[in-house]
Protein backbone atom coordinates (compact mmCIF):
# COMPACT_ATOMS: atom_id res chain seq x y z
CA UNK A 1 0.00 0.00 0.00
CA UNK A 2 1.31 3.34 -1.22
CA UNK A 3 1.62 5.26 2.32
CA UNK A 4 1.50 9.59 2.49
CA UNK A 5 5.28 9.18 3.71
CA UNK A 6 6.02 7.58 -0.33
CA UNK A 7 4.55 9.94 -2.20
CA UNK A 8 6.35 12.62 -0.36
CA UNK A 9 9.60 10.85 -1.07
CA UNK A 10 8.70 10.88 -5.07
CA UNK A 11 7.90 14.59 -4.82
CA UNK A 12 11.37 15.37 -3.08
CA UNK A 13 12.67 13.40 -6.42
CA UNK A 14 11.23 15.20 -9.05
CA UNK A 15 10.52 18.75 -7.54
CA UNK A 16 13.93 19.55 -7.68
CA UNK A 17 14.22 18.93 -11.29
CA UNK A 18 10.45 20.78 -12.64
CA UNK A 19 12.09 23.36 -10.63
CA UNK A 20 14.69 23.46 -12.87
CA UNK A 21 12.95 23.41 -15.59
CA UNK A 22 10.19 26.06 -14.66
CA UNK A 23 13.12 28.44 -13.78
CA UNK A 24 14.56 28.52 -17.68
CA UNK A 25 11.04 28.95 -18.79
CA UNK A 26 10.53 31.94 -16.86
CA UNK A 27 13.95 33.38 -17.31
CA UNK A 28 13.42 33.10 -21.20
CA UNK A 29 9.47 33.50 -21.82
CA UNK A 30 9.22 35.99 -18.47
CA UNK A 31 12.27 37.65 -17.55
CA UNK A 32 13.78 37.97 -20.94
CA UNK A 33 17.36 37.03 -19.76
CA UNK A 34 18.42 34.96 -22.21
CA UNK A 35 18.34 35.45 -26.09
CA UNK A 36 17.48 31.96 -28.54
CA UNK A 37 21.41 32.39 -29.60
CA UNK A 38 22.15 32.17 -25.56
CA UNK A 39 19.71 28.99 -25.47
CA UNK A 40 21.43 27.78 -28.41
CA UNK A 41 24.79 27.93 -26.53
CA UNK A 42 23.59 26.21 -23.15
CA UNK A 43 22.08 23.46 -25.22
CA UNK A 44 25.41 22.79 -26.48
CA UNK A 45 26.84 22.62 -23.73
CA UNK A 46 24.27 20.19 -22.12
CA UNK A 47 24.74 17.80 -25.60
CA UNK A 48 28.38 18.46 -26.07
CA UNK A 49 29.27 17.73 -22.44
CA UNK A 50 26.68 17.68 -19.52
CA UNK A 51 24.50 14.33 -20.85
CA UNK A 52 27.64 12.39 -22.22
CA UNK A 53 29.20 12.60 -18.85
CA UNK A 54 26.22 12.03 -16.85
CA UNK A 55 25.98 9.22 -19.27
CA UNK A 56 29.36 8.20 -18.82
CA UNK A 57 29.10 8.01 -14.66
CA UNK A 58 26.03 6.26 -14.29
CA UNK A 59 27.00 3.15 -17.15
CA UNK A 60 30.73 2.83 -15.43
CA UNK A 61 28.95 2.42 -12.03
CA UNK A 62 26.78 -0.29 -12.78
CA UNK A 63 27.94 -3.89 -12.62
CA UNK A 64 27.77 -5.27 -15.97
CA UNK A 65 27.87 -8.96 -14.80
CA UNK A 66 25.13 -8.48 -12.53
CA UNK A 67 22.37 -7.83 -15.23
CA UNK A 68 18.60 -8.53 -15.20
CA UNK A 69 18.12 -10.57 -18.01
CA UNK A 70 14.78 -10.52 -17.70
CA UNK A 71 13.83 -7.30 -17.64
CA UNK A 72 16.23 -6.76 -20.74
CA UNK A 73 14.12 -9.38 -22.01
CA UNK A 74 10.61 -7.31 -21.28
CA UNK A 75 12.12 -4.29 -22.34
CA UNK A 76 13.89 -5.89 -25.60
CA UNK A 77 10.18 -7.49 -26.13
CA UNK A 78 8.04 -4.72 -25.97
CA UNK A 79 9.90 -3.01 -28.46
CA UNK A 80 10.07 -5.90 -31.03
CA UNK A 81 6.72 -6.42 -30.45
CA UNK A 82 5.67 -2.86 -31.25
CA UNK A 83 7.96 -2.89 -33.95
CA UNK A 84 6.59 -6.01 -35.37
CA UNK A 85 3.14 -4.81 -35.11
CA UNK A 86 4.02 -1.26 -36.87
CA UNK A 87 5.68 -2.93 -39.72
CA UNK A 88 3.41 -5.55 -40.23
CA UNK A 89 0.32 -2.08 -40.74
CA UNK A 90 3.02 -0.41 -43.07
CA UNK A 91 3.26 -4.02 -45.29
CA UNK A 92 0.25 -4.85 -45.28
CA UNK A 93 -2.38 -2.18 -45.05
CA UNK A 94 -0.34 0.56 -46.92
CA UNK A 95 1.43 2.15 -43.80
CA UNK A 96 4.40 4.63 -44.71
CA UNK A 97 7.28 4.22 -43.19
CA UNK A 98 7.30 8.34 -41.60
CA UNK A 99 4.36 6.91 -38.97
CA UNK A 100 6.14 3.57 -38.61
CA UNK A 101 9.07 5.12 -37.37
CA UNK A 102 7.07 8.05 -35.48
CA UNK A 103 5.09 5.58 -33.83
CA UNK A 104 7.48 3.30 -32.53
CA UNK A 105 9.61 6.29 -31.45
CA UNK A 106 5.96 7.52 -29.26
CA UNK A 107 5.48 4.62 -28.02
CA UNK A 108 8.94 3.16 -26.72
CA UNK A 109 11.80 5.53 -26.58
CA UNK A 110 11.18 7.51 -22.95
CA UNK A 111 13.73 9.86 -21.37
CA UNK A 112 14.70 6.84 -19.19
CA UNK A 113 18.44 8.52 -18.09
CA UNK A 114 17.17 12.09 -17.23
CA UNK A 115 13.46 11.57 -15.83
CA UNK A 116 13.83 7.37 -14.88
CA UNK A 117 16.62 7.26 -12.69
CA UNK A 118 15.56 9.50 -9.94
CA UNK A 119 11.91 8.72 -10.11
CA UNK A 120 11.76 5.19 -10.05
CA UNK A 121 15.05 5.17 -7.36
CA UNK A 122 12.87 7.40 -5.50
CA UNK A 123 9.47 5.06 -5.57
CA UNK A 124 11.15 1.23 -5.77
CA UNK A 125 14.85 1.57 -4.34
CA UNK A 126 17.81 1.87 -5.23
CA UNK A 127 18.14 -0.85 -7.05
CA UNK A 128 15.93 0.28 -9.97
CA UNK A 129 18.78 2.83 -11.26
CA UNK A 130 21.15 -0.34 -12.09
CA UNK A 131 17.65 -1.09 -13.69
CA UNK A 132 17.67 2.10 -16.08
CA UNK A 133 20.93 2.40 -16.54
CA UNK A 134 20.54 -1.24 -18.34
CA UNK A 135 18.02 0.47 -20.33
CA UNK A 136 20.16 3.54 -21.19
CA UNK A 137 22.83 1.56 -22.46
CA UNK A 138 20.50 -0.67 -24.51
CA UNK A 139 18.56 2.89 -25.82
CA UNK A 140 21.56 4.61 -26.97
CA UNK A 141 23.69 1.70 -28.35
CA UNK A 142 20.76 -0.27 -30.07
CA UNK A 143 17.63 1.15 -30.65
CA UNK A 144 18.99 5.01 -31.39
CA UNK A 145 21.11 3.12 -33.62
CA UNK A 146 17.99 1.35 -35.18
CA UNK A 147 16.12 4.76 -35.46
CA UNK A 148 18.95 6.66 -37.37
CA UNK A 149 18.95 3.56 -39.38
CA UNK A 150 15.59 3.82 -40.42
CA UNK A 151 15.82 7.85 -41.00
CA UNK A 152 19.04 7.36 -43.08
CA UNK A 153 16.95 4.36 -45.08
CA UNK A 154 14.17 6.90 -45.86
CA UNK A 155 16.27 9.94 -46.50
CA UNK A 156 18.17 7.23 -48.88
CA UNK A 157 15.34 6.13 -50.81
CA UNK A 158 13.84 9.44 -51.40
CA UNK A 159 17.17 10.32 -53.01
CA UNK A 160 17.04 7.24 -54.79
CA UNK A 161 13.18 8.43 -56.09
CA UNK A 162 13.54 11.84 -56.84
CA UNK A 163 17.13 11.95 -58.84
CA UNK A 164 16.38 8.49 -60.45
CA UNK A 165 12.66 7.88 -61.03
CA UNK A 166 10.92 4.65 -62.55
CA UNK A 167 13.20 1.47 -63.54
CA UNK A 168 16.55 3.73 -63.72
CA UNK A 169 17.74 3.14 -60.31
CA UNK A 170 17.85 -0.72 -60.46
CA UNK A 171 20.85 0.13 -63.06
CA UNK A 172 22.95 1.64 -60.49
CA UNK A 173 25.78 -0.63 -58.98
CA UNK A 174 27.76 1.34 -56.88
CA UNK A 175 27.35 4.76 -55.27
CA UNK A 176 30.58 6.11 -53.67
CA UNK A 177 29.93 8.81 -50.80
CA UNK A 178 32.15 11.92 -50.25
CA UNK A 179 34.11 11.79 -46.85
CA UNK A 180 32.70 15.64 -46.25
CA UNK A 181 28.81 13.98 -46.39
CA UNK A 182 27.57 12.99 -43.18
CA UNK A 183 24.52 12.44 -43.59
CA UNK A 184 21.35 12.09 -46.54
CA UNK A 185 19.12 14.39 -43.95
CA UNK A 186 19.23 17.13 -46.39
CA UNK A 187 20.93 19.83 -43.37
CA UNK A 188 23.08 20.04 -46.20
CA UNK A 189 23.03 20.37 -49.75
CA UNK A 190 24.56 17.47 -51.79
CA UNK A 191 24.65 16.62 -55.46
CA UNK A 192 24.76 13.68 -57.65
CA UNK A 193 27.08 12.91 -60.36
CA UNK A 194 26.55 9.61 -62.55
CA UNK A 195 28.25 7.99 -64.77
CA UNK A 196 27.78 5.09 -67.40
CA UNK A 197 28.99 2.44 -68.32
CA UNK A 198 29.14 0.25 -71.45
CA UNK A 199 27.06 -2.12 -69.71
CA UNK A 200 24.43 0.20 -68.79
CA UNK A 201 25.64 0.02 -64.93
CA UNK A 202 25.43 3.38 -63.53
CA UNK A 203 27.64 4.90 -61.15
CA UNK A 204 26.83 7.22 -58.35
CA UNK A 205 28.29 9.88 -56.38
CA UNK A 206 27.16 12.00 -53.38
CA UNK A 207 29.05 14.93 -52.48
CA UNK A 208 28.31 17.99 -51.06
CA UNK A 209 27.79 21.11 -53.33
CA UNK A 210 29.62 23.39 -51.37
CA UNK A 211 32.62 21.85 -51.37
CA UNK A 212 34.41 18.74 -53.66
CA UNK A 213 34.31 19.93 -56.83
CA UNK A 214 34.46 17.97 -59.74
CA UNK A 215 37.66 18.49 -61.46
CA UNK A 216 36.57 20.42 -64.82
CA UNK A 217 36.38 23.78 -66.19
CA UNK A 218 32.59 23.03 -65.93
CA UNK A 219 31.79 25.03 -62.51
CA UNK A 220 29.07 23.43 -59.92
CA UNK A 221 25.53 23.07 -60.60
CA UNK A 222 22.47 25.43 -58.88
CA UNK A 223 19.46 23.63 -58.75
CA UNK A 224 16.43 22.77 -56.15
CA UNK A 225 16.20 19.22 -54.62
CA UNK A 226 12.24 18.73 -54.31
CA UNK A 227 13.31 16.91 -50.26
CA UNK A 228 11.60 19.30 -47.31
CA UNK A 229 13.86 21.18 -46.00
CA UNK A 230 14.03 21.45 -42.23
CA UNK A 231 15.24 25.26 -42.03
CA UNK A 232 11.53 26.27 -42.85
CA UNK A 233 11.30 26.10 -46.38
CA UNK A 234 14.44 27.80 -47.79
CA UNK A 235 17.70 27.69 -47.69
CA UNK A 236 20.42 29.74 -49.27
CA UNK A 237 23.49 28.99 -50.54
CA UNK A 238 26.00 31.22 -52.61
CA UNK A 239 28.08 29.25 -55.24
CA UNK A 240 31.16 31.23 -56.54
CA UNK A 241 30.93 30.44 -60.95
CA UNK A 242 33.82 31.83 -62.33
CA UNK A 243 32.95 30.43 -66.07
CA UNK A 244 30.07 30.83 -68.15
CA UNK A 245 29.55 27.11 -68.39
CA UNK A 246 27.15 25.57 -65.83
CA UNK A 247 27.06 21.55 -65.49
CA UNK A 248 23.52 20.16 -64.91
CA UNK A 249 22.79 17.80 -62.31
CA UNK A 250 18.98 16.69 -61.78
CA UNK A 251 20.12 16.09 -57.96
CA UNK A 252 21.81 19.84 -57.40
CA UNK A 253 21.22 21.22 -53.68
CA UNK A 254 22.66 24.58 -53.80
CA UNK A 255 19.48 26.64 -53.16
CA UNK A 256 16.93 23.76 -51.78
CA UNK A 257 13.28 24.81 -51.27
CA UNK A 258 10.89 22.45 -48.96
CA UNK A 259 8.49 22.51 -52.23
CA UNK A 260 9.64 21.98 -55.62
CA UNK A 261 11.47 20.56 -58.38
CA UNK A 262 13.05 22.97 -60.53
CA UNK A 263 16.19 23.07 -61.33
CA UNK A 264 18.26 25.42 -63.30
CA UNK A 265 21.59 27.12 -63.66
CA UNK A 266 22.58 30.66 -63.16
CA UNK A 267 25.78 33.17 -62.75
CA UNK A 268 25.82 33.57 -58.72
CA UNK A 269 27.51 37.50 -57.89
CA UNK A 270 28.61 36.05 -54.76
CA UNK A 271 32.17 34.74 -54.50
CA UNK A 272 31.73 33.83 -51.11
CA UNK A 273 30.57 30.07 -49.70
CA UNK A 274 28.17 29.47 -47.39
CA UNK A 275 29.39 28.65 -43.98
CA UNK A 276 26.57 26.19 -42.87
CA UNK A 277 27.77 23.20 -41.74
CA UNK A 278 26.65 20.11 -40.91
CA UNK A 279 24.35 19.17 -38.08
CA UNK A 280 25.42 17.35 -35.21
CA UNK A 281 24.05 13.84 -34.83
CA UNK A 282 21.16 13.27 -31.90
CA UNK A 283 22.85 16.25 -30.02
CA UNK A 284 20.00 16.59 -27.82
CA UNK A 285 20.06 20.34 -28.35
CA UNK A 286 16.57 21.33 -28.70
CA UNK A 287 16.88 24.79 -30.41
CA UNK A 288 18.51 25.28 -34.02
CA UNK A 289 22.55 27.25 -33.64
CA UNK A 290 22.68 29.74 -35.09
CA UNK A 291 22.67 30.23 -39.23
CA UNK A 292 25.92 32.07 -40.35
CA UNK A 293 24.03 33.69 -42.80
CA UNK A 294 22.12 36.45 -42.67
CA UNK A 295 18.36 36.27 -42.39
CA UNK A 296 17.94 37.69 -46.07
CA UNK A 297 20.10 37.11 -48.86
CA UNK A 298 19.86 38.84 -52.20
CA UNK A 299 20.40 37.20 -55.42
CA UNK A 300 21.43 38.44 -57.99
CA UNK A 301 20.45 36.48 -61.62
CA UNK A 302 20.58 36.80 -65.09
CA UNK A 303 17.96 38.33 -66.85
CA UNK A 304 15.52 36.44 -69.05
CA UNK A 305 17.20 37.33 -72.42
CA UNK A 306 20.63 35.59 -71.53
CA UNK A 307 21.23 32.51 -72.15
CA UNK A 308 22.38 29.68 -70.06
CA UNK A 309 24.65 26.49 -71.03
CA UNK A 310 23.75 23.04 -69.64
CA UNK A 311 25.73 20.12 -69.64
CA UNK A 312 23.81 17.07 -69.13
CA UNK A 313 26.21 14.64 -66.53
CA UNK A 314 25.21 11.28 -68.72
CA UNK A 315 25.69 11.73 -72.64
CA UNK A 316 28.42 15.13 -71.98
CA UNK A 317 26.99 16.97 -74.54
CA UNK A 318 26.80 20.54 -74.27
CA UNK A 319 23.42 22.66 -75.26
CA UNK A 320 22.00 25.96 -75.01
CA UNK A 321 19.13 26.34 -72.83
CA UNK A 322 16.54 29.16 -72.83
CA UNK A 323 16.91 31.15 -69.70
CA UNK A 324 13.61 29.87 -68.07
CA UNK A 325 10.46 31.85 -67.52
CA UNK A 326 11.03 31.95 -63.08
CA UNK A 327 14.24 33.69 -63.79
CA UNK A 328 12.45 36.75 -65.52
CA UNK A 329 12.07 39.69 -63.60
CA UNK A 330 14.26 38.71 -60.74
CA UNK A 331 16.87 40.14 -61.40
CA UNK A 332 17.94 41.09 -57.31
CA UNK A 333 15.13 39.09 -55.37
CA UNK A 334 15.30 39.11 -51.84
CA UNK A 335 14.37 35.82 -50.60
CA UNK A 336 13.57 35.05 -46.30
CA UNK A 337 14.92 32.81 -44.87
CA UNK A 338 11.96 32.08 -43.11
CA UNK A 339 9.82 32.01 -45.87
CA UNK A 340 9.29 30.53 -49.50
CA UNK A 341 7.18 32.47 -52.15
CA UNK A 342 5.84 31.15 -55.46
CA UNK A 343 7.63 33.50 -58.22
CA UNK A 344 5.05 35.30 -61.33
CA UNK A 345 5.67 34.03 -64.39
CA UNK A 346 5.83 30.16 -62.51
CA UNK A 347 3.93 27.87 -64.59
CA UNK A 348 2.31 24.60 -62.91
CA UNK A 349 3.92 21.28 -63.83
CA UNK A 350 1.89 19.71 -65.98
CA UNK A 351 -0.60 17.24 -64.39
CA UNK A 352 0.09 14.54 -66.84
CA UNK A 353 3.43 14.16 -66.56
CA UNK A 354 2.99 14.10 -62.92
CA UNK A 355 0.31 11.00 -63.58
CA UNK A 356 2.94 9.07 -65.81
CA UNK A 357 5.78 9.51 -63.33
CA UNK A 358 3.38 8.05 -60.27
CA UNK A 359 2.06 5.29 -62.97
CA UNK A 360 5.93 4.48 -63.21
CA UNK A 361 6.84 1.34 -60.33
CA UNK A 362 9.72 2.25 -58.78
CA UNK A 363 12.66 0.71 -58.44
CA UNK A 364 15.39 0.30 -56.57
CA UNK A 365 18.91 -0.26 -56.47
CA UNK A 366 20.69 -3.92 -55.51
CA UNK A 367 20.35 -4.56 -51.46
CA UNK A 368 23.87 -4.62 -51.03
CA UNK A 369 24.60 -1.06 -52.33
CA UNK A 370 21.78 0.37 -50.23
CA UNK A 371 22.59 -1.45 -47.26
CA UNK A 372 26.75 -0.27 -47.85
CA UNK A 373 25.58 3.54 -48.33
CA UNK A 374 22.92 3.16 -45.65
CA UNK A 375 26.04 1.78 -42.87
CA UNK A 376 28.34 4.60 -44.39
CA UNK A 377 26.43 7.62 -43.30
CA UNK A 378 24.97 6.00 -40.06
CA UNK A 379 28.59 5.18 -38.92
CA UNK A 380 29.62 8.56 -39.90
CA UNK A 381 27.09 10.29 -37.16
CA UNK A 382 27.38 7.76 -34.78
CA UNK A 383 31.12 8.88 -35.06
CA UNK A 384 29.98 12.66 -34.54
CA UNK A 385 27.71 11.46 -31.21
CA UNK A 386 29.42 12.33 -27.98
CA UNK A 387 26.89 9.68 -26.29
CA UNK A 388 27.98 7.04 -28.69
CA UNK A 389 31.70 7.77 -27.24
CA UNK A 390 30.55 8.19 -23.29
CA UNK A 391 28.12 4.73 -23.48
CA UNK A 392 30.89 2.75 -25.10
CA UNK A 393 33.64 4.25 -22.93
CA UNK A 394 31.47 3.52 -19.72
CA UNK A 395 30.30 0.04 -20.55
CA UNK A 396 34.37 -0.59 -21.61
CA UNK A 397 35.43 0.63 -18.26
CA UNK A 398 32.62 -1.30 -16.15
CA UNK A 399 33.59 -4.10 -17.41
CA UNK A 400 37.17 -3.92 -16.38
CA UNK A 401 36.60 -2.12 -13.18
CA UNK A 402 33.99 -4.61 -12.17
CA UNK A 403 36.19 -7.74 -13.33
CA UNK A 404 39.34 -6.87 -12.03
CA UNK A 405 38.16 -4.94 -9.34
CA UNK A 406 39.82 -1.62 -10.62
CA UNK A 407 38.74 1.82 -8.98
CA UNK A 408 39.17 4.97 -10.74
CA UNK A 409 41.74 7.18 -9.62
CA UNK A 410 40.72 9.90 -7.93
CA UNK A 411 41.59 12.72 -9.74
CA UNK A 412 39.32 11.40 -12.83
CA UNK A 413 36.92 10.29 -10.89
CA UNK A 414 35.96 13.91 -9.20
CA UNK A 415 36.70 15.95 -12.47
CA UNK A 416 33.81 13.74 -14.28
CA UNK A 417 31.37 13.71 -11.05
CA UNK A 418 31.87 17.74 -10.73
CA UNK A 419 30.27 17.81 -14.31
CA UNK A 420 27.88 14.72 -14.26
CA UNK A 421 26.25 16.41 -11.02
CA UNK A 422 25.45 19.29 -12.82
CA UNK A 423 24.39 16.93 -15.49
CA UNK A 424 20.14 16.53 -14.31
CA UNK A 425 19.78 19.48 -13.59
CA UNK A 426 21.00 21.34 -17.08
CA UNK A 427 19.37 18.57 -18.89
CA UNK A 428 16.47 19.79 -17.57
CA UNK A 429 17.36 23.25 -17.66
CA UNK A 430 17.56 22.98 -21.26
CA UNK A 431 14.26 20.91 -21.69
CA UNK A 432 12.52 24.19 -19.84
CA UNK A 433 14.28 26.55 -22.70
CA UNK A 434 13.34 24.60 -25.38
CA UNK A 435 10.04 25.01 -24.36
CA UNK A 436 10.06 28.29 -23.58
CA UNK A 437 11.21 29.09 -27.31
CA UNK A 438 7.96 27.59 -28.90
CA UNK A 439 5.77 29.62 -30.15
CA UNK A 440 2.75 26.62 -28.87
CA UNK A 441 3.11 23.49 -26.28
CA UNK A 442 0.73 21.56 -28.32
CA UNK A 443 2.43 22.16 -31.75
CA UNK A 444 0.73 19.11 -33.95
CA UNK A 445 -2.82 19.74 -33.16
CA UNK A 446 -5.46 18.97 -30.08
CA UNK A 447 -6.41 15.40 -32.36
CA UNK A 448 -3.36 13.55 -32.80
CA UNK A 449 -1.35 15.19 -29.40
CA UNK A 450 -4.39 13.06 -27.30
CA UNK A 451 -3.30 10.15 -29.86
CA UNK A 452 0.39 10.34 -29.12
CA UNK A 453 -0.57 10.53 -25.54
CA UNK A 454 -2.96 7.91 -25.39
CA UNK A 455 0.24 5.72 -27.09
CA UNK A 456 2.72 6.95 -24.65
CA UNK A 457 1.52 7.12 -21.42
CA UNK A 458 -1.31 3.86 -22.40
CA UNK A 459 -0.19 1.70 -25.26
CA UNK A 460 3.05 1.73 -24.30
CA UNK A 461 2.86 0.36 -20.18
CA UNK A 462 0.20 -1.90 -21.43
CA UNK A 463 2.42 -3.56 -23.80
CA UNK A 464 5.55 -3.47 -21.51
CA UNK A 465 2.90 -5.52 -18.85
CA UNK A 466 1.91 -8.04 -21.62
CA UNK A 467 6.01 -8.73 -22.28
CA UNK A 468 7.21 -8.23 -18.69
CA UNK A 469 4.07 -11.06 -17.80
CA UNK A 470 5.61 -13.15 -20.70
CA UNK A 471 9.08 -13.49 -19.67
CA UNK A 472 7.64 -14.10 -15.84
CA UNK A 473 9.19 -10.77 -14.13
CA UNK A 474 7.24 -10.21 -10.85
CA UNK A 475 7.13 -8.12 -8.02
CA UNK A 476 9.03 -4.55 -7.96
CA UNK A 477 10.54 -5.36 -10.93
CA UNK A 478 7.45 -5.99 -13.41
CA UNK A 479 5.67 -2.24 -11.56
CA UNK A 480 9.33 -0.95 -12.39
CA UNK A 481 9.10 -1.57 -15.86
CA UNK A 482 5.20 -0.21 -16.43
CA UNK A 483 5.79 3.02 -14.87
CA UNK A 484 9.12 3.49 -16.67
CA UNK A 485 7.32 2.85 -19.83
CA UNK A 486 4.96 5.54 -19.12
CA UNK A 487 8.09 8.15 -18.79
CA UNK A 488 7.68 11.15 -21.04
CA UNK A 489 8.94 11.52 -24.74
CA UNK A 490 12.47 10.97 -25.15
CA UNK A 491 14.34 13.94 -26.45
CA UNK A 492 16.59 11.95 -29.09
CA UNK A 493 14.17 11.01 -31.05
CA UNK A 494 12.47 14.45 -30.93
CA UNK A 495 16.06 15.75 -32.15
CA UNK A 496 16.10 12.78 -35.46
CA UNK A 497 12.75 13.72 -36.30
CA UNK A 498 13.31 17.39 -36.74
CA UNK A 499 16.84 16.78 -38.59
CA UNK A 500 15.11 14.42 -40.64
CA UNK A 501 11.69 16.29 -40.98
CA UNK A 502 9.55 13.50 -39.99
CA UNK A 503 6.60 14.52 -37.83
CA UNK A 504 8.77 17.07 -35.74
CA UNK A 505 5.52 18.55 -34.38
CA UNK A 506 4.09 15.17 -33.22
CA UNK A 507 7.39 14.67 -31.02
CA UNK A 508 7.73 18.06 -29.92
CA UNK A 509 4.27 18.03 -28.50
CA UNK A 510 5.21 14.63 -26.49
CA UNK A 511 8.54 16.18 -25.15
CA UNK A 512 6.83 19.34 -23.83
CA UNK A 513 3.08 18.21 -23.44
CA UNK A 514 4.30 14.66 -22.09
CA UNK A 515 6.92 16.63 -19.58
CA UNK A 516 4.06 18.25 -17.78
CA UNK A 517 1.31 15.17 -17.73
CA UNK A 518 4.00 12.72 -16.77
CA UNK A 519 4.16 13.00 -13.16
CA UNK A 520 0.58 12.84 -12.01
CA UNK A 521 0.39 9.48 -14.78
CA UNK A 522 3.58 7.83 -13.36
CA UNK A 523 2.39 8.57 -9.71
CA UNK A 524 -1.18 7.38 -10.91
CA UNK A 525 0.81 4.05 -12.25
CA UNK A 526 2.47 4.03 -9.28
CA UNK A 527 -0.49 4.03 -6.44
CA UNK A 528 -2.56 1.71 -8.66
CA UNK A 529 0.59 -0.82 -8.97
CA UNK A 530 0.76 -0.36 -5.36
CA UNK A 531 -2.52 -1.54 -3.99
Amino acid sequence: MITSDDLYKVMCAMAPLYFAMLVAYASVKWWKIFTPAQCSGINRFVAVFAVPVLSFHFISQNNPYEMDTRFIAADTLSKVLVLASFSAWTAFFSGSLEWLITLFSVATLPNTLVMGIPLLKAMYGDFTQSLMVQVVVLQCIIWYTLLLFLFEYRAATQLIRDQFPGPTAASIAKIELDGDVISLDGRDPICTESEVDNNGRIRVRIRRSTSSAPDSALSSTIGITPRASNLSNVEIFSINTPGPLHEYHHAGADISFGIGDLAFGYRSASPRLSGYASSDAYSLQPTPRASNFNELDTISVTTATTPVWVKSPISGKVFNKPASPVLSGITEKEISFRECTVTSGAEPPDKKQEATAAATPQEMPNALVMMKLILTVVGRKLCRNPNTYSSILGLLWSLISFKWNVGMPSLVKYSIKIISDAGLGMAMFSLGLFMALQPRIIACGTKMATISMAIRFISGPLVMSAASLAVRLRGARLHAAIVQAALPQGIVPFVFAREYGVHPDILSTGVIFGMLVSLPVTLLYYIILGL
